[in-house]
């Protein structure tokens, strides 16, 4: 999966290699390789959407042997409706409503899109480099390794590409959080209910917990992406590493908490995750409304009013669904053109993970005390233990990430570091700030607090000395 998501933070136009370079008023001209690289997160993502409806299919056809009408009815709807969901947004992508594809449109009416897709991109991908072709287009992004603006020539082949790993990384999200996270509360609580283990169902619940997985390692990345999109982001294995652990964790253990206690308070486990729900579907609207903002017009040019509406209203509900089960990793600001604040709010961060952990010990502690007889032979303690533990050390690689691995972390005006240190200890008084020696985590954007002026150690002459001197 590290390797798949390392080609997909490098899919964005600039999976290129210096070629030739030359420096012209500090800028570094890359040209496109000629071989790009594979498109493997595409290949990836098709392979867990066929896993995941094929074996949902074969479990729906074991329900149906033993008439369990209410299991094979709950795991059709969590197949199909984010199948249509993903139909629907390869076709938006592609633009392929109003062009002449009648196999293309059949196949997405099949439920079959991503197939096509991914052979379409595979064609593209080896008949790359075939034909010597001009490049069409030219992005600028800063190296902070090397402080350097780089350009780079974008190709026709890299463009296509970059269109189709687009595509899929939005798949990718939205079968993680509309399909398998469902889907996987679904297979679990009734593994609980019915005190048997199906292997049909065993593996779907496997491929549900990498669908998932992959998914928010994809927002993390996403997230990254969109907000420093003038700089050429490069994530290290160690970043993976630190990201896949951080979202595991954090999704297992939500998932778990959430299904003992449906197991112990039936009706309220309702009532808890439609709460989470309508607060995060309407926190973006009630802050876009207090804002009195207008519609952001870069949705689409061609929808009216109610149609930007309708897709916004479509964007929010999968930002809810992905917050009610991990952190999204962005904030919506449905005023923005882009949708997404680029500004990153450690507050809001520690107000999620204290609130989320808080809520999962209210609930687990419920549980324990109304578990049903069926957990009488299990150390439910220990269970509760491991759960409030898990989710402590999904928070510790979250912080070890923002810390230590974070690619564009020197960029921070504050760390994690910092922030501990605010919690931790005093403030202190504001005349002994010179004296203080800086933090690690900030030592490299201090020059970018500082007016330019004052670096210049003339500056720190009164003005009649400076005058003498010039």
């Amino acid at each position: 999966m590290c390797e798949v998501a390392m080609e997909e933070q490098g899919s964005e136009i600039t999976d290129m290699e210096r070629c030739s370079s030359r420096e012209e008023y500090g800028v570094i001209v890359e040209s496109p390789r000629h071989r790009v690289n594979p498109p493997l997160s595409v290949v990836w993502t098709t392979m867990l959407y066929c896993a995941e409806l094929i074996t949902a299919c074969i479990l729906c056809k074991s329900y149906h042997k033993t008439n369990d009408v209410f299991w094979m009815s709950l795991t059709i709807v969590f197949m199909l409706v984010p199948a249509v969901l993903i139909q629907l947004t390869l076709t938006f992508i592609h633009r392929d409503v109003g062009r002449d594809r009648p196999l293309v449109l059949l196949l997405h009416l099949l439920q079959l899109g991503p197939l096509i897709r991914c052979f379409e991109a595979l064609v593209v991908y080896f008949k790359a480099g075939q034909n010597e072709e001009p490049y069409v287009t030219l992005s600028r992004k800063t190296n902070l390794e090397k402080g350097r603006e780089i350009e780079l020539e974008i190709g026709q082949t890299e463009r296509t590409l970059a269109t189709h790993r687009n595509a899929f990384k939005r798949t990718a999200v939205i079968q993680a959080f509309l399909g398998s996270t469902p889907q996987l509360t679904l297979q679990l609580y009734a593994n609980i209910q019915e005190k048997y283990t199906l292997s049909v169902r065993l593996a779907l619940m496997i491929i549900t917990l990498v669908s998932i997985t992959y998914g928010a390692l994809v927002c993390s990345v996403l997230a990254i992406q969109i907000t420093y999109d003038s700089i050429k982001v490069r994530l290290r294995p160690a970043a993976y590493l630190c990201m896949v652990l951080w979202r595991a964790l954090e999704i297992t253990t939500r998932v778990t908490t959430l299904v003992l206690f449906s197991t112990a308070l039936t009706h309220w486990v309702i009532l808890v995750g439609g709460l989470n729900l309508l607060f995060f579907f309407f926190l973006p609207w009630v802050e876009f409304w207090a804002q009195k903002g207008s519609l952001a017009e870069g949705v689409e040019k061609n929808f009216s009013k109610l149609g930007t509406a309708v897709v916004l209203c479509m964007f929010t509900l999968l930002y809810a669904c992905i917050n009610v089960f991990c952190w999204s990793a962005v904030e919506l600001d449905l005023a923005h053109q882009e949708l997404i604040n680029r500004k990153q709010s450690w507050r809001r961060l520690a107000l999620y993970y204290s609130g989320r952990f808080l809520e999962n010990l209210v609930l687990i502690t419920l549980w324990y005390f109304f578990k049903s007889d069926f957990f009488e032979y299990v150390c439910a303690l220990l269970v509760v233990v491991q759960l409030l533990i898990g989710y402590c050390l999904a928070v510790l690689f979250m912080m070890l990430f923002y810390q230590f691995c974070h690619p564009c972390r020197s960029l921070f005006k504050y760390n994690v570091h910092d922030c501990l240190h605010c919690v931790c200890c005093r403030p202190r008084p504001a005349s002994r700030r010179g004296s203080m020696p800086p933090s690690y985590s900030t030592a490299a954007t201090m020059l970018k607090e500082e007016p330019l002026e004052l670096l210049d150690p003339q500056n720190c002459l009164p003005p009649d000395e400076r005058e003498s001197l010039a």
